[in-house]
């Protein structure tokens, strides 16, 4: 019988002195982004320490940040989204003589000589992304890159698209403005480049798929249709308070659709399946009679999906999970929250591909209301495997993600995994997994 650890490494020494609200790690090179006061820091995960700091750009707290993906390794692009109510693109500058990635994942504190103010580039504030009335709470960029998301207390989802003619330069257009959460919204996510996204609505939607999460305790599924207007498909109901974030399945099984994962102020995590069929969008328009609600009657059409809660995992937490996330090389789930508890979870290996939705039952006042067991019968199952209390002491944790290793101390440098975690201590900590067979 095997078991688990939590095992706390170093912290990444940020000596922020202040809240930190999420720390993002980059896509393909050894850096993580985090966001703290009007400031964020780059960490080299090779060090461990300070790699670079982006200053002097926004009036208020940044809140979140996002790596542009799928650019040449000599090149970064960072997006900060801001309670200024704007999101800044950030450009590394690069010195004249580094051509490659690999000078990008070591502490640039230091120049060649050790001269600790001589550095190897800088981040230039190349342009402000503005239209929001209120704070921007989350930015994410589709797998291409060439989309942004941004969400907004002004309970609105802006989607932007780079058109700029080069990879250094930054020209960004708005092509929607999703306006059908009834709460600030408060993230966004898009679905992974992953086998089997592209199987449903063909013929209806393009490739990508966002989905989104608000105070109005739902989390939403968006696409863009034939006639390039971007649609509400689904609506995710069951959640008792705010849903704080939303997280894909980045590795789904069988090649099937990703799966979401959504965490909530009810201290639940649930986990939803799309029910998929020959063609599970409906085309009658009739969207508004099936209770998806919210979307306004002056689209030219509609189209359903039919999104089920398949799986509620085990009750850990006592207070709001304000992040969970979801490991594509092991398939492991950990979350945190307001209690400082790090929570991990594993999957039955065992478990059905197409599983049955979870039942709902009637509350007290004769509304619907979803088991908080961790799994239909039949369903999913899943299995709290440890916990630790107090990650961050008496302080609330704010941030977990998964990430690569890169350091001296990982025996697969590159491949191997550990946990990050953001606090208001404005620590920024990893922990690595150990399973042991007793």
């Amino acid at each position: 019988m095997a078991s688990t650890q939590i095992v706390q490494l170093q912290s990444l020494k940020p000596d922020l002195h202040e809240r930190a609200w999420v720390s993002i790690p980059h896509p393909s090179l050894p850096l993580i982004a985090t966001a703290h006061g009007k400031n964020v820091t780059v960490f080299s995960l090779s060090t461990l320490s300070f790699h670079s700091a982006l200053t002097d750009g926004h009036a208020r707290s940044i809140r979140s940040v996002a790596w542009k993906p799928a650019l040449p390794p000599h090149e970064l692009c960072l997006i900060s989204g801001s309670f200024d109510s704007s999101a800044g693109v950030w450009r590394w500058n690069k010195s004249s003589g580094e051509d490659d990635g690999d000078g990008l994942g070591q502490d640039m504190s230091r120049g060649p000589a050790g001269d600790e103010t001589a550095k190897a580039g800088e981040w230039d504030y190349n342009l402000v992304l503005e239209g929001h009335d209120s704070e921007v709470k989350c930015c994410a960029f589709n797998p291409s890159g060439n989309y942004l998301a941004t969400c907004s207390r002004d309970k609105s989802i802006w989607i932007w698209e780079d058109i700029a003619s080069s990879e250094s330069e930054d020209d960004w257009e708005t092509i929607a403005v999703l306006n059908e959460h009834e709460g600030d919204v408060k993230a966004v996510a898009w679905c992974p480049d992953v086998p089997g996204r592209n199987s449903v609505g063909q013929r209806y939607y393009s490739v990508d798929v966002l989905a989104s999460a608000s105070y109005d305790n739902t989390a939403r599924i968006w696409r863009e249709d034939s006639d390039g207007e971007w649609v509400c498909v689904a609506v995710l109901q069951g959640h008792e308070g705010t849903v704080w974030g939303v997280e894909w399945e980045p590795k789904p099984r069988d090649n099937r659709f990703p799966r979401l994962m959504t965490f909530s102020a009810d201290e639940t995590i649930r986990v939803w399946t799309l029910e998929q069929g020959e063609d599970n969008a409906d085309g009658d328009g009739s969207a508004m009679s099936q209770g998806l609600g919210g979307i306004p009657s002056t689209m030219r059409r509609s189209f359903r999906e039919q999104w089920n809660c398949t799986a509620v995992l085990p009750k850990v937490h006592d207070k709001d999970v304000y992040s969970a996330t979801w490991s594509a090389e092991s398939g492991l789930i950990a979350s945190t929250g307001s209690d400082g508890v790090i929570a991990l979870y594993k999957e039955d290996e065992a478990a059905p591909s197409d599983p049955p939705a979870v039942s709902a039952d009637k509350d007290s006042d004769g509304n619907a209301s979803l088991s908080h067991n961790s799994s239909a019968a039949g369903g999913p199952q899943w299995q709290l495997l440890t916990t630790v209390p107090s990650a961050h002491g008496p302080y609330e944790i704010n941030h977990i993600t998964w990430c690569r290793r890169y350091d001296a101390g990982s025996t697969k440098r590159g491949e191997e995994e550990m946990l990050v975690t953001t606090g208001d201590d404005g620590l920024v900590q990893s922990w690595r997994i150990d399973v042991t067979s007793s």
